[in-house]
């Protein structure tokens, strides 16, 4: 089976590049299964039921949220509607589920949404929630696991890797909106730090510039927000997987505005 993956969705333009691309782009590479992290895709903080409907409607099978997933209040109705979940580490009382199960091409699958701890909202101890949820899914037999890691701090990503490299399919870091050029697959777990933003490309992680330099430049903030008119570029990881859930392959496609993408093939650690 065959998994895209893409990174933070950054308001409109990311919107727009995924309407434009991403059935082709399925099409392409024989894509079965597609995850999005959505805690940017409305204008950049959160997402509404209309952008969900939007986003979905454009080939999205599971959407994975974050520290913003619920800046958006109408959300919390969401969960028990829509194929999107929030970081599982999240106080289990609230709105939402972190676990998503499905079966695809006869095998059943678990995606897992977790967050770090790194400047992030209070949540429970990441390492120790995961290793026991994914202790749980082997114990079920469950063999292809994919976690979606939202963190800041590279640190916790690289440990995540090598606490679970041996038991789970993919490991795939979002949050930053920077990409790393860290795709990897490494004792048949596709792993990498982060996918990178999908959206605006010509200003600062997807946002209009003039904030962000006036913070750098005086320690005070304002309302961040995204200029519609843009330099865009689309972002995703597409890894294979076989019948045991191990990961044989994954490349990065890359596309700048509507220029042809680019692949970049993963460096295989056998």
């Amino acid at each position: 089976m065959k998994i895209a993956f893409i990174g933070d969705i950054v308001g409109k333009p990311g919107r727009l590049m995924l309407k434009r691309h991403l059935k082709r782009l399925q099409q392409e590479h024989f894509i079965d299964f597609t995850i999005a992290n959505y805690e940017n895709a409305s204008h950049g903080f959160g997402l509404t039921e209309k952008n969900c409907i939007e986003l979905l409607g454009y080939g999205i099978d599971l959407m994975t949220g974050g520290n913003h997933s619920f800046d958006k209040k109408e959300i919390l109705s969401m969960f028990e509607i829509y194929p999107i979940i929030r970081p599982i580490n999240y106080p289990k009382e609230t709105a939402g589920e972190g676990l998503y199960r499905t079966t695809l091409l006869g095998h059943e699958m678990a995606i897992i949404n977790l967050m770090g701890h790194y400047t992030m909202p209070m949540v429970d101890n990441p390492f120790t929630m995961i290793v026991e949820e994914v202790k749980k899914l082997k114990a079920q037999n469950i063999k292809h696991i994919i976690i979606d890691i939202h963190a800041e701090a590279t640190s916790e990503k690289n440990a995540l890797r090598q606490m679970l490299k041996e038991d789970v399919s993919a490991i795939i870091g979002t949050h930053t909106h920077v990409a790393t050029d860290d795709l990897q697959v490494v004792n048949g777990c596709c792993y990498v730090s982060d996918v990178g933003l999908t959206g605006c490309r010509d200003g600062v992680i997807g946002m209009d510039d003039t904030i962000p330099m006036k913070r750098f430049l005086t320690s005070l903030s304002g309302h961040y927000d995204i200029k519609e008119d843009c330099k865009t570029l689309l972002q995703m990881i597409v890894f294979e997987l076989n019948d045991d859930g191990r990961c044989v392959g994954a490349e990065k496609i890359k596309i700048y505005d509507d220029k042809p993408k680019i692949v970049t093939q993963a460096w295989m650690d056998t």
